[in-house]
């Protein structure tokens, strides 16, 4: 007895889901922030070290750990 071969049917996926999908993530707003002098020289340092090509994803990624921990930190309990 030979084997059928199972067909892979992929169910594609909506190009309109897709569409929103990635406006939702266009930034849209922007933030200004001032940095001393020793901030910036800690910055600079830090991306050399560890070779941080673009400085607001370095920015946006610290933020938003912080925030999201803080949030996690200080959810609402019941008792």
């Amino acid at each position: 007895m030979a084997k059928a071969k199972k067909r892979n049917q992929s169910v594609g996926v909506d190009p309109e889901y897709l569409k929103k999908q990635k406006e939702a993530l266009v930034r849209r707003h922007r933030q200004v922030i001032y940095l001393n002098d020793s901030e910036m020289a800690a910055i600079r340092q830090y991306c050399e070290k560890f070779r941080v090509g673009t400085k607001a994803v370095l920015f946006r990624e610290a933020i938003m750990e912080k925030i999201l921990k803080e949030l996690d930190d200080n959810h609402p309990t019941l008792f």
